[in-house]
């Protein structure tokens, strides 16, 4: 069961009928744009003045990991983008073709008097996705669906990094965790139709498959920070 990631992926076979995968339709995703006269702008505010209240997190499908967020007490606001690519290719249809550097990622802005950067980490880590899968996760499978962690400062690097050790160390996963560390340069936010998707289309054949046991789990694992 896997999503290829060419310019006709998002359709698999399985048997006699067909499941969806992340942002695929009926009729297979949208063709390449033919023109991209108006990238998406860079971000105008400093990167270091947002690390004590955001974090940039790529974990597969961004659907499924902004509705985990999105359900976090602490959690004030969660944007489905793009990281790791130009703002030329910061386009849905180019990202799932593999014709870019970047990464689906989400962008949680949180109150740090309410949750920390650490208990976010943790939540990434044993909820909204499998660490141990490369460039993949679940039926998605592509460097754009890679784990990865976009860090603003040095602060979040060495949080993240010293956790990754403290999760390898406890033998908390059958695999290697092989999650990449990268600075953030930029973070562009995806079209309007990716936004907010699980708490749209909660009878999407994917999303109740992929999406809704991701916040049964986080209501099981962090009863204490879960917030519908």
């Amino acid at each position: 069961m896997t999503k290829r990631t060419t310019p006709m992926a998002g359709v698999v076979a399985i048997g006699s009928f067909f499941l969806l995968g992340c942002g695929a339709t009926a009729t297979g995703p949208d063709p390449l744009p033919e023109a991209l006269s108006e990238p998406v702008p860079a971000p105008t505010v400093g990167l270091a003045s947002l690390a004590d209240s955001t974090a940039v997190l790529a974990g597969g499908c961004f659907w499924g990991v902004e509705a985990v967020f999105e359900s976090v007490r602490g959690v004030l606001d969660v944007v489905s983008g793009y990281s790791g690519g130009t703002a030329a290719t910061a386009h849905y249809p180019l990202v799932v073709a593999g014709v870019t550097d970047h990464a689906e990622v989400v962008q949680v802005r949180f109150d740090p008097g309410q949750i920390s950067y650490a208990q976010i980490l943790r939540i990434f880590f044993l909820v909204a996705h499998d660490p141990t899968q490369l460039n993949r996760q679940g039926p998605d499978i592509g460097e754009e669906y890679r784990s990865n962690i976009f860090f603003l400062n040095d602060a979040q690097h060495n949080a993240a990094a010293e956790y990754i050790e403290e999760l390898e160390r406890a033998r908390t996963f059958a695999r290697p965790i092989v999650t990449r560390l990268d600075p953030l340069e930029a973070f562009y936010p995806a079209e309007e139709e990716h936004q907010d998707f699980v708490r749209k289309n909660p009878d999407d054949p994917y999303v109740v498959r992929h999406d809704l046991p991701l916040l049964a789990k986080l209501r099981r694992t962090f009863p204490n920070l879960y917030e519908p």
